[in-house]
């Protein structure tokens, strides 16, 4: 009868962690999450899958996260040597009215391709989005029509649709903002996904400019941080292993938003969301996605691996440790 008890015993010793793993991480084994956002998409990029869509066709507004589509084109011209990255650009009246997350570019300053891509890529700066679009095509309106033509050709729905190279709204541009297109840019969450997936697969290397933290503006003495909270590096409450992007957004009508890819096993995901309620619950939703989307995709051993990365709470060790001391 004792030795029974002892088993018994044993075996809750065992299970209660297990089970404290398990009921941290319920997305992780692979029970549809429940997510709090106007729209969501996940994305296996290695199959180009949809894992899990919320509304994913329904067009709302991106936020700086219809950047990425700016971020294609530049890439693009400089991959065919149409342009360089140390090319100066002199910032014009135009560009330094940009309102929003800016730079405070002032009229005939001149930055290199590089530092305003960075500046754009990292700190969301919209000026710098602006500045880059007047030098690439001549003028703002010429790159948005750039960017609508991309669309096509990639095949995104005819709910995308762009009238700004930055993501503002009209009314958030700042003084004396002219566009030959009207309306507001639109994009739905399952458009951005397969957007984001063409950025990476084509240039890889941006991901080694969204996975900075940090960088210098040369000539300001000015440190910009990135706006993903989500980067390992940060070893913050929302850092994510394996996450290295990609893009965030927000103004008042789109609400929170973020685009954000991770690797992990030689599985990438992309998770988009749209209108969140805050900075934090954009990324406490992503988790969700990321968690629900490697359950699908890593194998058994990597998931327990996984798993076991969380640490249990300390309630949980303290009554383990109680009932170890009966013994």
């Amino acid at each position: 009868m004792k030795k029974r008890w002892l088993w018994y015993v044993m075996g809750v010793l065992i299970m209660i962690p297990i089970g404290l793993v398990i009921a941290a991480n319920t997305e992780r084994v692979g029970i549809k999450p429940e997510v709090e956002a106007k729209a969501v998409v996940l994305m296996d990029l290695n199959t180009g899958r949809i894992l899990f869509s919320q509304n994913g066709d329904v067009p709302l507004p991106p936020a700086s996260m219809s950047k990425l589509m700016t971020e294609l084109i530049i890439l693009d011209k400089i991959n065919d040597g149409t342009h360089s990255w140390d090319e100066k650009v002199r910032i014009s009246d135009y560009a330094s009215n940009v309102g929003g997350v800016r730079l405070s570019l002032n009229e005939g300053e001149e930055l290199t391709v590089r530092e305003l891509f960075q500046s754009m890529a990292l700190y969301s700066a919209n000026d710098a989005a602006v500045a880059l679009a007047e030098h690439f095509a001549g003028s703002e309106g010429d790159f948005v029509k750039q960017m609508n033509l991309k669309a096509k050709e990639l095949q995104l729905s005819n709910q995308t649709y762009f009238v700004n190279a930055s993501g503002l709204e009209n009314g958030g541009k700042g003084s004396d903002r002219k566009l030959d297109l009207r309306g507001e840019t639109r994009m739905t969450a399952a458009d951005t996904a397969k957007l984001a997936a063409h950025l990476i697969n084509s240039h890889p290397d941006i991901l080694n400019t969204s996975s900075k933290t940090q960088m210098k503006l040369k000539g300001r003495d000015l440190y910009l941080s990135t706006t993903n909270w989500m980067l390992p590096s940060l070893a913050g409450p929302y850092s994510y292993e394996g996450t290295d992007g990609l893009k965030t957004g927000y103004t008042e009508n789109a609400g929170y938003c973020f685009t954000g890819t991770a690797e992990k096993g030689g599985s990438r995901l992309i998770a988009v969301v749209l209108g969140t309620k805050s900075k934090e619950a954009r990324f406490v939703e992503t988790r969700k996605l990321f968690d629900y989307g490697f359950s699908k995709t890593l194998t058994l051993k990597e998931r327990l691996n996984d798993w076991f990365h969380v640490q249990v709470p300390s309630a949980a060790f303290s009554s383990l440790n109680g009932i170890v001391k009966l013994f």
